[in-house]
Parts: C-alpha cells; structure tokens; sequence
C-alpha cells in the first residue's frame, strides 16, 4: 500500500485544491446556509465540476469515463472536505453511478451513465428507513401487479434527495428478496420533503404511496441486489473517509494558526507545552487515520477481499479522529470556538453529519469485528 500520492494524483489533488478555494470556499458554504438554499449546493457550480472531468473520474472508457479510479475521485473529496464544499458527487457519481455501472444489463448501464456522468441527469439513492443504517430494506415493500410493481413505503434519510430527477429506491419483493428500482421523480404517489440538517446539506425523506413502475425499473433484485449496494456503499464510505480526512486537517491546521497568533502573557499561547502536547496527538491521529483512508481506496479500487474490512477502519478511525479534532479546536480557540463568526462550527457540523452517514463508529466497530471474526 502506498502512502503518498503518485504524479497523477497529486496533480489532480492540486487541481482540485485550487479550484475550490478560488470557486467554492468555504464563505461560499455559509452563504447557501444563510440563505436556506433548499439545493444545498450551486448548480452552476457543479456543472463546472463536471466539467473538470470529475464526475467521469471513477468510471471506466467503455462509459465515457476517465478510469481514475476511487484513489483519484478520493483526492478530489478531500479538497471538498478542505473548503467544505458541496456537490451531489457523493450521491450521484459514487452511490448511483455504482450501482448502474454494475448493472447485469450492459444495455441499461451504457443507457443511464452517459447522461449522470454530463451532469444532465442527478439521481440519488433512497436506502435509508429509520435512524439507523441499514444496508437491506425493510419496511419499503413492491409488489407485483399485471402490469410490472407498485411501491410503498418510507424513506428518511435520501442524501441530495431534494431536486433529484430520479431515485434509485430498495425494496422488499413480496418473496423477501431486496430489489434495487428506479423511479423518476414525477412518478405519480412519490412525495419529497426536505430535512433540516445540522450542515445545511441537501437531504430529504420520500414517502412511495402506490408507486406503479413499469418491469424495465427493476434494476436488480435478490443476492446480486445486496452484492451491488455493498460494493456502492463500501465506495462511498471510503470517499466520506476521505471527506473528513480534509475537513480535519484544514481544521488542524486554522487551530495551529490561531495558536501561533494568539497571546497571552505576551507570547503566543501555542507555546505552553500543555498545548503543544494536545497538537502534537492530533498530527499523529491525523497520520494515522490517512494510511487507513488511502488503504481503503485502494481497496476499493483492487476489488481487494479485504475491502470490507478496510472500509469499516478508514470509516470508524477517520470519524473518531475528526470528532476528537473539532472538539479540541473549539477547545482551543476559547470562547470564539464556540460563534457562528468563527468556521470552526461550520467544520464540527459537518463532520457531525459525515460522520453519522452510511454508518456511525458504532456500526462500522461492529462490521470490522465482524470480518475479522469471519477470517479466523
């Protein structure tokens, strides 16, 4: 496992670091904030990321891809995770684009990702049904009817789910078996209502009151259903891994500066060793959670046996690290730690949120033993 970028990446990394903080800094976060955009993100702007090639990056030629791969989409989440950026990337390149790239049908594939990868259409995934993560579904129920299925049911949590054009929504088939469709956002009984995040993100909760789709919209159903979402999820938590790995590092770094410029008793307050000792536990926990992140992605990249096991770790060590960084900047920058003035509070929201998608420290501590437990 390598721990340092290569040529490629890093420059695809100073890219994107570049054109986030000219386009898309975090001042830019606060105003869709401040304004209640119920988007949560600027379309314009996302169409200049697609621009950029970066909603192309993951997918392979055949799809009109750049074959990047999930190290090089990686590199691009975290710069967005530096300027606190938003963009449906997460919801629609990586958990969508996934799982129709994987698709049985080559047909169906090659008809869906031309459009998501130009930016023309922006589906994301309905998974969610209750406040905790689960991967299957359970209460979303399809049923057969003479002329394909209807569906009913609830979900909570559809991340980016406001201003879809499309859903990709699991449910039970009367058998028991998961099964992946997709309903356009038209579809007559789909109501959307937007959630009220702490981070000012785009979520929102569906509700399927006698949904009828056609057979052509069931996509996947049974084992391959499962196989497909586990491969989708394990990629979108390796990239929020990589999110909250750039979202506490620009953190850090905003709370060294503010000790190097803050005094007290005429010498700047970064020089009491208490203080220096708390930094310095935090540069290596910062070291540590990315050797997990960059294995994770290339797991994930590798299709390694492992990658479930590599996933969990860079998603649990990533979130413990973040949580223990934003609670010692708002410690160390005093009281001001605590203003909305201050980013600092942008940042701890957040990561709050990353943290608690596609699986919270708890979920992803008891995956990890899991998979360990399976190999002995």
């Amino acid at each position: 496992m390598s721990l340092a970028y290569d040529d490629e990446q890093r420059l695809l990394a100073d890219t994107a670091r570049d054109f986030l903080a000219e386009r898309s800094p975090v001042v830019a976060q606060r105003a869709l904030r401040d304004r209640r955009d119920p988007l949560g993100f600027e379309p314009a702007l996302w169409q200049e990321m697609v621009e950029l090639g970066w909603s192309a990056v993951p997918f392979g030629e055949v799809h009109g891809g750049l074959d990047f791969g999930y190290q090089g989409l990686g590199v691009i989440c975290e710069a967005m995770g530096r300027q606190l950026s938003p963009a449906p990337l997460l919801s629609s390149v990586v958990l969508c684009g996934s799982l129709l790239e994987g698709l049985d049908d080559p047909a169906r594939a090659a008809d869906l990702l031309p459009p998501l990868i130009a930016g023309e259409w922006r589906p994301a995934l309905a998974l969610e049904e209750g406040r905790h993560h689960q991967v299957l579904p359970r209460t979303c129920r399809a049923r057969g009817t003479p002329e394909g299925f209807r569906l009913d049911g609830e979900k909570s949590w559809v991340v980016d789910g406001m201003g879809a054009d499309a859903y990709l929504v699991t449910a039970l088939m009367e058998e028991g078996d998961p099964a992946l469709f997709l309903v356009p956002a038209e579809s007559a009984g789909l109501s959307v209502e937007g959630l009220t995040l702490v981070d000012s993100r785009n979520g929102a909760r569906l509700r399927l009151e006698q949904v009828l789709l056609g057979r052509e919209q069931l996509l996947a159903r049974g084992e391959r259903c499962g196989a497909l979402l586990e491969t989708a999820l394990d990629r979108a938590r390796a990239c929020l891994a990589a999110e909250l790995l750039g979202a506490s590092e620009a953190l850090f770094e905003m709370t060294l500066e503010y000790l190097k410029t803050r005094r007290q008793f005429d010498v700047p307050i970064g020089s009491f060793q208490a203080l220096q000792h708390r930094c310095a536990w935090l540069h290596v926990e910062l070291a540590l959670a990315r050797s997990t992140v960059m294995a994770a992605l290339e797991a994930v990249d590798q299709e390694s046996a492992e990658r479930a096991r590599l996933v969990s770790l860079a998603k649990w060590k990533m979130g413990a690290v973040a949580e223990r960084v934003s609670r010692e900047a708002v410690q160390l920058h005093g009281g001001i730690g605590v203003t909305d003035e201050l980013d600092v509070g942008l940042y701890l929201k957040r990561i709050r949120v990353a943290q608690a998608c596609l699986g919270d420290g708890d979920y992803h501590l008891d995956r990890y033993a899991s998979t360990v437990a399976a190999e002995v």
